[in-house]
Order: C-alpha cells, then structure tokens, then sequence
C-alpha cells in the first residue's frame, strides 16, 4: 500500500479494516495516514498534502524543494495556497494565483519557480529569503525580472518592499547557507560584490580551484571550510597543495571557519583588497 494512503479509499477498497488503521497507523493530516512508526520524508508529507487538499498548491519552502532546492529540512512547515480550511501542521495563505504561476510535479500542483520565489522573497525575513532563493536559483535558475512581473501583477500583497530589497541581493552560485551568510557578511559591510564559484586557472589554463566567491581584479577570494576539511586527511592535504599554487599565482584567499567573528571576517576581507588597491567608496 502506498505510503501515504487516504484511510477512508484504503477502507473502501477493502486493504485495510477500519479497526486496524486505528491500531496500526496514525493520521499525519486530515484523512491521511502512515504507519504508526514511520518516520516521514518531506517528499511524503507534500505528498499527504496533495491527498488531503487537492485543490491545494504548494508554495514557499516546500515548493523550492520540489524544484530541486537543497538545505530544506524534513520538519519544514508546509504552506498551501487555497481557500479550504485551516489544517493543523500547515501555512494556509488564501492568495491569489494566476493559472501560469502554477506548475504540476509528480502529479502535485505546485508554484512555479518565479512564483515561488515571490513568495519566499514576501514572507520570510531578508536573510532567511535570500539564502532560500538563492538555494532555489541555484537549483532551478529563475529570472529576477519574472519575478517582478508577478508582483506588478499583485501590487496589493503583503512584503513587495521585503521582496524588492531580498531580489537584487539573490546569487545562485551559493551552494550553502553559510556561504549566502558570508556574502551577505561582505556586502553589508560596504565590500564589493563578490563573484560566486569563480573557477581559477594556472598560467597553463589548468584548472587549479573554484572558490566561493572572489573579487577577481583584486585576487582576493574567501572561501567558508567546512567540517570536511578537519575529517578528511585527503581533503586537507589538497587544500594545502592548493593553497600553495594560489599562493603562487597571486591570489590571496581568506578561509572562513564556522567559529570565526563577523567583524574579523569582513577586517581580513577589507584589509586584503585595501592592499591590493581597492578605494574604500566615500
């Protein structure tokens, strides 16, 4: 049987008494059951949605990750589009949806991307937005012009001036949470914007590193070391060899570890590009 399963269908077509779905499974939303000890995926739950508001949409979070986006945990709330009722364990938001700003995967009915990151831009604070699109962008690209189509579309919902500030600060090459963190870091602080996964290349053009984000015209670069740089001896030992070769060629690269100080960060970051002939804007 499929997991999840409408109980009253699973009952009517006589796979399970009534009896023991009460003893065996537990209802996870209105109507809608797993087994009593099973421990349920994201994937599920959207799926448990589907079941249970048909004519729902799935937005936000959810949604981005039905489009591909990583960082998005199993426990997430749920948000739905749709003018049913409420349900325990979900965000219902009773929006407007124009029929090209919903798509369908696996059978589910879900925002499309550019409406998706509408939503994520309206409703969640500026760091949490961007970091959630650019986890998006990055997994399925969007434009940010599509997306100023749709709110020209709706000038009267809630968060347009959060979503105006979140957009131009959206950079698909961050591949983690802590590196839209840092880059947010860098450019709160009044650094330049840096590229993201720019790709260096030896005197030769072999490929030697792509590193997180860079200012290019200043060989300066910062990198965030995750813990697979202090488990794995292999790791380190290519970032030591790497790091000579950059070294080598000119590049001065930061390496930012999860307990180092906001205010370090950006004091190394500047300092490097003060030495390299970067003006500090008036």
């Amino acid at each position: 049987m499929q997991i999840p399963f409408v109980g009253s269908d699973a009952i009517a077509a006589g796979l399970i008494t009534r009896a023991h779905l009460r003893s065996q499974y537990r209802p996870i939303y209105r109507g809608v059951y797993v087994p009593r000890r099973h421990d349920v995926s994201l994937k599920e739950r959207i799926a448990g949605v589907a079941l249970a508001s048909p004519d729902a949409v799935i937005g936000g979070v959810a949604a981005s990750a039905m489009h591909g986006a990583k960082w998005v945990g199993a426990d997430v709330p749920i948000e739905l589009i749709t003018t049913g009722r409420r349900q325990s364990g979900l965000i219902v938001r009773r929006e407007t949806l124009h029929p090209d700003e919903v798509t369908t995967i696996a059978d589910i009915r879900v925002t499309t991307p550019a409406r998706t990151a509408f939503d994520l831009g309206r409703h969640l604070p500026r760091d949490r937005a961007i970091s959630r699109l650019d986890a998006l962008m990055n997994a399925c690209p969007f434009s940010v012009e599509d997306v100023m189509l749709i709110a020209k579309r709706h000038p009267g919902m809630r968060g347009l001036r959060r979503l105006r500030i979140a957009l131009p600060l959206v950079d698909g090459g961050a591949e983690s949470p802590r590196e839209t963190r840092l880059r947010l870091l860098l450019i709160g602080a009044g650094l330049p914007k840096p590229t993201t996964q720019f790709v260096i290349c030896d005197e030769n053009g072999c490929y030697v590193r792509r590193i997180d984000m860079c200012w290019e015209a200043f060989k300066v670069g910062a990198e965030y070391d995750g813990e697979q740089h202090l488990t794995s001896r292999a790791q380190y030992v290519k970032d030591v060899q790497v790091s000579r070769i950059l070294e080598r060629l000119g590049w001065h690269v930061i390496h930012v570890i999860k307990e180092d100080r906001g205010h370090d960060i950006v004091a190394q970051a500047g300092a490097a590009l003060l030495s390299r002939g970067w003006a500090t804007p008036a």
